[in-house]
């Protein structure tokens, strides 16, 4: 397949606008990946603040990158829901952040019953829209498929789709015929 599978499709993104020494947030640790991976692309002289409000999320995180030498980046990993960003992102980043990822939903092989909301992931990319560098990119993975992501999708596309073009745009990358709720990406570049 030549088009890009939504995972890969991320890596792509991240790659165009993040770069050694940047500032970059995983707005939803998660399992680690993207942390660890963000890590690798700003190394040892960027910052990687990661956000989980599941202390197994975190731990989990630490353990990957524990296995990966994790001094390819400073990474710092905060047990705190994504809406509160501001509290943590020291005041000097403000404006240099050039990456962030949200994986939305909830945290595989976990409690499903705990999922991202909507209004929380509209107040982090709110903050982040203040706080990224021009052309930084902040991108949405949308799983919608479980209970309460359907209502969390459609509330995220309204409100990226009402985004002033001014400020930024917006991307929605999705395959149209795939069964099963398929997960797509929405892509906000700061202008």
């Amino acid at each position: 397949m030549k088009l890009e599978r939504i995972l890969p499709f991320t890596k792509v993104l991240l790659d165009k606008t993040v770069k050694i020494g940047d500032i970059v947030v995983d707005a939803t640790v998660g399992n680690g990946h993207d942390t660890l991976y963000l890590a690798e692309l700003v190394g040892e002289s960027g910052r990687v603040y990661g956000f989980d409000i599941q202390k197994e999320a975190i731990e989990t995180t630490k353990i990957r990158l524990d296995r990966q030498n994790s001094q390819i980046g400073q990474v710092n990993l905060i047990h705190d829901g994504h809406e509160s960003l501001e509290k943590y992102i020291e005041p000097g980043h403000f404006g240099k952040i050039t990456g962030a990822i949200f994986n939305l939903g909830y945290l595989p092989g976990s409690d499903k019953s705990i999922i991202t909301k909507p209004e929380t992931t509209i107040a982090a990319i709110e903050q982040l829209l203040k706080m990224m560098a021009p052309e930084g990119i902040i991108v949405l993975v949308i799983y919608h498929g479980h209970k309460g992501g359907v209502e969390e999708r459609d509330q995220l596309l309204e409100y990226c789709s009402g985004l002033d073009q001014n400020i930024a745009h917006v991307l929605k990358y999705q395959f149209l015929n795939q069964k099963n709720s398929p997960s797509f990406i929405v892509a906000i570049e700061k202008r």
